[in-house]
């Protein structure tokens, strides 16, 4: 993992496991963001730091750190 706000992850299941581990998983952004999933291509709006795809069950997250723009959204995979 890393340190901070100053790191990098490999992947998006690193990146939900950070937001786990900090205990935001369910906690809302600061500003909800609309978001096109990567499985199935339908919008929705991603609220909290870790949410998933109401339409096929992609979940996704973001540090608290980085959710001010949508680049830093990662996909995790379906039901991770």
């Amino acid at each position: 993992m890393h340190e901070g706000c100053s790191g990098s992850f490999k992947n998006g299941e690193e990146v939900v496991a950070k937001v786990r581990h900090m205990g935001f998983s369910e906690q809302m952004m600061p500003m909800p963001m609309e978001i096109s999933c990567v499985e199935c291509a339908k919008e929705f709006e991603m609220s909290t730091f870790e949410d998933q795809c109401p339409h096929c069950g992609m979940v996704y997250g973001v540090t608290p750190c980085h959710a001010f723009d949508p680049e830093n959204i990662k996909a995790a995979g379906i039901g991770y």
